[in-house]
């Protein structure tokens, strides 16, 4: 058993140098939830296997020291040499493998409940939601906000609230359903959405801008137009764009880029919903589907770009800052 664990740690190992180096895709999901059954297995046969035969060993000792001793007595023989308890603490003592394994289950298991089915860690890689999330945030994505999933297959099994215009998500890339992405609800299954000369519409209504100072994106080393937008955050599908509470968020702007900048017609799921023109793109949000934009406008590639979110790619609504080992005055919450 050893040799098996011994060829298990260098699989991990070799995975996990390969998915690091960027030799291939990683699905953490998938490989907690391995490493959970892996170390369950290993639990269970040392519960009802390894231990029982440790004890039985152990008990086996005791009673053939004990047997000795009284042997020895009955010969007139008082003083015996030897500490049988050492020698049976070392014959109960989990091997390495064991500590490795089975050991760490409860540890792993739990991890693996919190992250499926609570909160999930995510690091912000790019700058495509600046000023809101910047690159180095470490957020917190509620996962159980929209509805409670299974893991690794993601399918819901019970529903909780539904998505709202103004979150923002984390999903799985519809391109490479292996990458997860963050950005913000703009368009809800039935809204008209249309970002036409840098302005956004939402069901023929244009969502209020406000002028603020200019952002300094440290990264880039130079000032970016900022504007607060007032994104109507509740009512769903077509006619409620001017319904319900509003989602006052800041975004970025370049009015120096053309409107249009890099948006072309394409193809994907429901690309005959979409019509590109040189002012921008207007889509109709089909059932089931969510449009999503960075709050980087000029800076973020999103479904005006490779289409709609459908709703089994969610992974959970982002809604805290834990940690910016660069600069601790990030961590809170945010809108």
């Amino acid at each position: 058993m050893g040799t098996l664990t011994g060829i298990l740690y260098a699989c991990l190992v070799a995975y996990g140098t390969g998915w690091y180096l960027g030799k291939w895709n990683g699905n953490f999901s998938l490989l907690l939830f391995l490493l959970t059954l892996v170390t369950l297995a290993y639990w269970l046969a040392e519960r009802f296997v390894f231990l029982p035969r440790r004890q039985a060993a152990a008990s086996t000792l005791a009673t053939q020291d004990a047997t000795r001793r009284a042997e020895l007595q009955r010969l007139g023989i008082q003083q015996v040499d030897g500490n049988v308890e050492e020698a049976r603490q070392r014959v109960l003592a989990q091997p390495w493998w064991l500590d490795w394994t089975a050991g760490l289950f409860p540890v792993i298991l739990l991890v693996f409940l919190l992250r499926s089915f609570l909160f999930e860690p995510f690091k912000i890689p790019s700058g495509s939601m600046i000023p809101t999330l910047e690159i180095g945030d470490l957020i917190l994505v509620n996962k159980f906000h929209y509805g409670v999933r299974l893991p690794v297959i993601n399918k819901k099994v019970i529903d909780n609230n539904p998505v709202k215009r103004g979150d923002v998500m984390v999903f799985r890339y519809p391109v490479d359903p292996s990458i997860d992405f963050i950005k913000r609800v703009v368009g809800v299954p039935g809204d008209e959405i249309a970002y036409i000369n840098q302005k956004l519409s939402v069901n023929g209504q244009p969502v209020p801008l406000k002028a603020l100072d200019d952002y300094y994106e440290e990264h880039q080393r130079s000032y970016a137009k900022q504007f607060q937008e007032d994104l109507p955050g509740s009512g769903n599908g077509a006619g409620a764009g001017a319904a319900g509470a509003v989602v006052n968020h800041r975004i970025l702007v370049d009015p120096s880029l053309p409107s249009s900048y890099g948006m072309r017609a394409r193809s994907f799921p429901g690309s005959e919903n979409c019509r590109y023109t040189a002012e921008g793109v207007t889509c109709k949000v089909p059932a089931g589907h969510y449009f999503m934009m960075g709050d980087n406008r000029d800076n973020s590639e999103d479904s005006r770009f490779w289409g709609f979110v459908p709703d089994e790619n969610i992974v959970g609504r982002a809604f805290f800052v834990w940690m910016n080992f660069g600069s601790l005055k990030r961590i809170g919450a945010f809108q």
